[in-house]
């Protein structure tokens, strides 16, 4: 019996449902094959195993961050030795909520973004509202943008963004300084989600910078979660990250103890020579598949009634403009599935304004590029429909 997708009340439940779908476009999760050199790491895992039982707990936390933090360019947070490890975003997202509710804070969250942390905050029975993107597109504005929009006691970004691909990071440290100089002047927490961080890594004119540095040097308080799970092609088995500031460190950690003692040593060693083989290859098997079936998409939607929406970075996911005025994201979305294409569509995005994401869908792109390409052939034909 073919699912009532017009019920499901979050992205998640889309997501679930795609997964049994033939062309899953939903979840940004990997799903694309291994590369020489990651199949290699997946004939060694009886070995990684094993060597996972003969050592302390302790080796593999620190050998995963060490790689973690030199791909990722951040000596600072390598040297601090504040970063808690868990077993998934969520859960290091739902110990940030645990912390703001526990102090009794309110969250302005950047509009749009992926609907689960709305869901997290809530569930925590944190206060939310909207802080739009617009508001941080423009470096010389941000602070006033900021001061105009912001009325919470913290900030939540999401860097680089999910769907958009915006990132502050793309004129190196001054967006960014810019968010922070505001946070401190006026008291408040910076909460930053880098969870798709690892794709500034993979566009040469981005990259990433030393933000540890310019956090710890600011004074600012914060909460940074980072993550491993939209990278690499492992079958979900991934390690998310939680760094405090000094100031507030104890009570995350005495928080996080309270949701989890450790993650698998074994999931560690895997996901650490995952790492260091993109550290090895230059992110190349990464970028790959990103920029061909990328490409693949904006081709195949060239001339129909979506637009392709240019990141600032170019992630795993493509962010699409419905141009037909007579179609929302809803019923495309309704029309697709029923075609054995599963999209997202932007309504859950716009979590505050759910009308404005009726204009948009967003496609993941981590998959195998014959696949993606039968996907795109697939939509195209329904997409004729609405020939302009």
């Amino acid at each position: 019996m073919k699912a009532d997708v017009s019920t499901f009340v979050d992205l998640t439940q889309h997501e679930i449902e795609a997964l049994k779908t033939r062309y899953n476009l939903a979840d940004a999760h990997t799903h694309q094959r291994q590369s020489p050199s990651q199949d290699a790491i997946v004939a060694r895992l009886p070995e990684l195993w094993y060597e996972s039982e003969s050592k302390q707990q302790a080796h593999f936390e620190a050998k995963f961050l060490d790689a973690f933090f030199r791909l990722h360019r951040q000596p600072t947070a390598r040297a601090m030795g504040r970063t808690l490890l868990s077993y998934s975003a969520s859960v290091s997202t739902m110990v940030a909520g645990m912390y703001l509710k526990k102090r009794e804070m309110s969250v302005a969250l950047v509009e749009p973004c992926f609907d689960n942390l709305v869901d997290l905050l809530r569930n925590m029975q944190v206060p939310i509202s909207p802080l739009p993107e617009q508001a941080l597109h423009q470096t010389e504005q941000i602070y006033d943008r900021l001061v105009e929009n912001v009325t919470t006691d913290a900030i939540y970004l999401v860097d680089p963004n999910n769907p958009t691909g915006f990132t502050l990071l793309a004129q190196g440290l001054e967006g960014f300084r810019e968010v922070v100089r505001y946070c401190v002047d006026h008291g408040k927490i910076l909460v930053m989600d880098f969870c798709f961080a690892s794709f500034a890594l993979c566009d040469d004119t981005i990259g990433r910078v030393d933000i540890y540095k310019l956090l710890e040097e600011s004074g600012v308080t914060y909460m940074v979660m980072e993550d491993t799970g939209k990278t690499w092609p492992i079958q979900d088995a991934k390690c998310a990250m939680i760094t405090a500031s000094r100031d507030i460190q104890e009570e995350v950690y005495n928080l996080h103890t309270s949701v989890l003692l450790n993650v698998s040593p074994f999931v560690l060693n895997m996901v650490t020579e995952y790492v260091e083989d993109s550290i090895a290859d230059g992110f190349a098997s990464v970028r790959e598949i990103i920029t061909t079936n990328g490409a693949a998409a904006r081709e195949a939607m060239d001339g129909t009634v979506l637009e392709f929406q240019e990141p600032v970075v170019g992630t795993s996911v493509a962010w699409f403009k419905i141009l037909a005025e007579d179609l929302t994201a809803t019923e495309l979305q309704a029309v697709l599935f029923d075609e054995e294409v599963y999209v997202l569509p932007g309504t859950f995005f716009y979590w505050d304004t759910p009308a404005r994401g009726e204009r948009y869908v967003r496609l993941a792109l981590a998959r195998n590029p014959e696949v993606f390409a039968g996907a795109m052939d697939r939509m195209k034909k329904v997409l004729e429909r609405y020939a302009r």
